[in-house]
């Protein structure tokens, strides 16, 4: 019983002693992202590390043959060609997304990435280079043309997505309709399952829906509807401390806006010209 007793006290105490360590090793990581301007280290590999999810279309997904494509793909190179990096792409758990870039294994979020409040305590934003919104996606044999029309059915959230801080954040629009809300790692996975009918609804990004659904066979059988989010505005994340990438980052973005290029990514996507203005960004 003794033996048993001091082992007892023994784990309690390695558990006191190493519970402020933890602490210590995770404010030591957030500290040196907020802190540590890794400009050098990077301009010394010429190479940026992008994460991604590479499901999102048509900002960056795999085609067939599994090569990366799309407007974030290609506005990404861009940037780097003017600053003379390579761009290195990694896959990453969307969901995880902050803390791969906290811990260092990516240097960018770029990917559709929407700037919140929430975002923007632990992670540095570009100047917004997209604007965005949050709609509900269903099929038109549902027969769902308002959000009350959710009501008892099923709706599709990808993890961690601004759609789905935008479902919890402003219930009244949507969220207290549906008696369930099935979260899905990609938005390809719950549009099979809207296909099949396994949901009734989806909330995703316009630039994602709109682009999804002109390539399906029958794009006459989807409806998209706006339910009263707030429009959003994508930029590139990035840690705090890295001052001098942001500064870098938007001195392109300016110059692309201003020679055509940035409009000419736009068009190649979307069909239109760049609606955000950067005359008085600096």
């Amino acid at each position: 019983m003794k033996k048993i007793k001091l082992w007892a006290w023994g784990m309690v105490l390695i558990g006191l002693l190493v519970a402020p360590l933890a602490g210590c090793q995770h404010q030591s990581v957030t500290s040196r992202a907020n802190q540590t301007d890794t400009w050098n280290k990077i301009s010394q590999r010429k190479t940026l590390v992008v994460g991604l999810d590479d499901s999102f279309v048509p900002m960056g997904f795999r085609q067939k043959d599994g090569t990366l494509a799309g407007y974030d793909i290609d506005l990404a190179r861009a940037v780097g060609k003017r600053l003379g990096l390579r761009i290195s792409f990694q896959t990453i758990d969307w969901s995880m997304k902050e803390t791969e870039l906290r811990n260092g294994t990516i240097d960018l979020i770029w990917n559709g990435y929407t700037k919140t409040p929430a975002r923007a305590k632990t992670v540095a934003f570009s100047h917004t280079y997209l604007k965005n919104k949050q709609i509900l996606v269903s099929k038109k044999a549902t027969n769902i043309t308002s959000p009350a029309q959710m009501q008892g059915k099923v709706v599709g959230l990808q993890s961690g997505s601004s759609g789905y801080t935008a479902y919890n954040d402003y219930p009244q629009y949507l969220k207290r309709y549906p008696r369930q809300a099935i979260q899905y790692d990609t938005f390809t996975n719950a549009f099979l399952d809207l296909n099949a009918n396994r949901i009734q609804g989806m909330v995703i990004d316009s630039v994602y829906a709109n682009y999804y659904i002109a390539h399906q066979k029958d794009p006459q059988s989807y409806r998209t509807l706006t339910v009263g989010f707030p429009s959003e505005d994508f930029a590139v994340g990035m840690r705090k401390g890295d001052r001098t990438l942001r500064r870098k980052i938007n001195q392109v973005f300016t110059q692309m806006a201003h020679d055509g290029s940035l409009d000419r990514i736009n068009q190649k996507w979307f069909g239109k010209p760049n609606q955000i203005s950067f005359a008085a960004k600096k």
